[in-house]
C-alpha cells in the first residue's frame, strides 16, 4: 500500500492543481479593518434649505436640522454625522451678534478631536459674508463647509439635499484641510473669501471672479487652484479674542450722488465707511469733501467697486488715497470689505497697518 501512494503521489498532486480554484480547500480570509469614517458636525442656521414650499415665494427658516439630516439619507455613507441647531433664521437677518455666536461655536468644535470637519448650513443671501468672516477668524486647519440651497425643500428639483451631501462630502474629505472656510453649491466648491452670489434665481447662484478652487462629483472632491490670500491657522485674527465688531457701513455709489448717507452712517456711529463705488471706486466729486472731513475725524474711508465679478481698486488711481488717507479694498466687494474692516479695526486703528490688512486678506 506504501508503494502504490507513492507511485499515485505525482499524479494526485497533479489532479489537484488542475481542479477549479473553488474545490481547493479554502484559506481562511484575513479581517477587513472596519473602515473609519469621518465625524462631521453640521450646524444648521436657516435659509432657504430649510424651507418648506414650492415656488420662489416661501418662508426661510422653518424646517429644523433633525429635519435636515432625514432628508439626506446617504449622509451615513459619508460620515458619522451630528446636527444642532445654531439659530433659525433667514440669512438676511444675520447681525454681527450672530457673526460672533456662530464664529465662536466653531473655534469650539474645531478645537474636539472628536470632530473631524464641520458643515454650517446657512441662507444664501448673506452666506458669503459669513464664509469670509470665519475664513478670517477661525484658526484651525479642519475644513469648515458653508451650504445653502437655491431652492426650498419642496420645490420641484430642490437642490438642498445634494449640496448637502457634498459639503459633508468635502468636509469629510482630509484633502480639504488647510484650504480655508468653503462654500459649495451646484457641485462647486469655492473659497469663503472669493465667492458671492451673483444670480437670485439660478441654482448657479454663487461665482468667485477668480473661479472656483474645484468640483464635487458623486461625493467626490476634485482640486484645481488654491487660495492666495490669507486665512484660517495663518491669520492673525482670532475669534477667542473679539469680543464685539465695530459698527461699520456701506453707502452705495449712483448718478446724482450727495454726502446724505455718509453723514447719516457717521452721525450713528459709523467707524468706516465703505464706498461702493463705480469702476475703480470712483468717487463723485460732490462727495470727495464730506469724505475727507469724516477721515479727518477719525472715521476710516474705504474705497471699494460695485462692480460685479471682480471690480478691482487701484490705491492711488482715481483719487489721491495717501494724500486722503484713505483705504482701497483690493479686490474684495463692498460687503467683503465691510467684513474685513470690521475684524481689522477690533485690533488696529491706524490706517498703513489696515491696507496692509487689505493686501493680505
Amino acid at each position: 500500500m506504501k508503494h502504490l501512494l507513492n507511485a499515485l503521489g505525482p499524479a494526485l498532486l497533479a489532479l489537484t492543481l488542475l481542479l477549479p480554484p473553488g474545490l481547493h480547500a479554502a484559506e481562511p480570509a484575513p479581517a477587513e479593518t472596519p473602515r473609519q469614517l469621518p465625524r462631521v458636525v453640521i450646524l444648521a442656521t436657516g435659509g432657504t434649505g430649510a424651507s418648506a414650499a414650492n415656488s420662489a415665494t416661501y418662508q426661510a427658516a422653518r424646517v429644523p436640522v433633525e429635519q435636515l439630516l432625514a432628508s439626506v439619507p446617504q449622509l451615513p455613507s459619508l460620515a458619522e454625522v451630528r446636527g444642532e441647531q445654531v439659530f433659525q433664521i433667514a440669512s438676511e437677518s444675520f447681525a454681527n451678534e450672530q457673526l460672533l455666536a456662530l464664529g465662536r461655536r466653531v473655534a469650539e468644535l474645531a478645537e474636539s478631536p472628536e470632530v473631524d470637519g464641520i458643515v454650517i448650513t446657512h441662507g444664501t443671501d448673506t452666506l458669503e459674508e459669513t464664509a469670509y468672516f470665519l475664513n478670517l477668524v477661525e484658526r484651525t486647519e479642519k475644513p469648515i463647509v458653508l451650504v445653502g440651497s437655491m431652492r426650498p425643500g419642496t420645490a420641484l428639483s430642490a437642490d438642498g439635499a445634494l449640496n448637502l451631501y457634498n459639503a459633508v462630502a468635502v468636509a469629510g474629505n482630509p484633502a480639504s484641510r488647510g484650504k480655508g472656510v468653503l462654500v459649495t453649491l451646484n457641485d462647486e466648491i469655492h473659497s469663503g473669501r472669493d465667492v458671492s452670489k451673483a444670480l437670485n434665481i439660478k441654482t448657479e447662484a454663487f461665482k468667485s471672479p477668480w473661479g472656483p478652487l474645484g468640483m464635487v462629483v458623486e461625493g467626490k472632491s476634485y482640486w484645481f487652484r488654491l487660495p492666495a490670500k490669507r486665512h484660517t491657522l495663518n491669520s492673525e485674527f482670532d475669534i477667542r479674542r473679539i469680543a464685539s465688531l465695530p459698527r461699520v457701513d456701506i453707502a452705495y455709489a449712483y448718478g446724482n450722488l450727495d454726502d446724505t448717507a455718509y453723514r447719516a452712517f457717521a452721525g450713528a456711529g459709523a467707524r468706516a465707511i465703505v464706498h461702493a463705488g463705480t469702476g475703480n471706486g470712483s468717487v463723485a466729486a460732490p462727495v470727495v469733501p464730506a469724505l475727507r472731513a469724516l477721515r479727518k475725524e477719525g472715521l476710516q474711508i474705504i474705497r471699494a467697486s460695485r462692480a460685479d465679478q471682480g471690480g478691482f481698486v487701484l490705491r492711488n488711481a482715481e483719487q489721491p488715497d495717501d494724500q486722503y488717507d484713505w483705504l482701497v479694498a483690493h479686490d474684495l466687494n463692498p460687503q467683503k470689505a465691510r467684513i474685513l474692516a470690521m475684524v481689522a479695526l477690533s485690533k488696529t486703528q491706524d490706517s498703513q497697518e489696515l491696507q496692509r490688512i487689505f493686501w493680505e486678506y
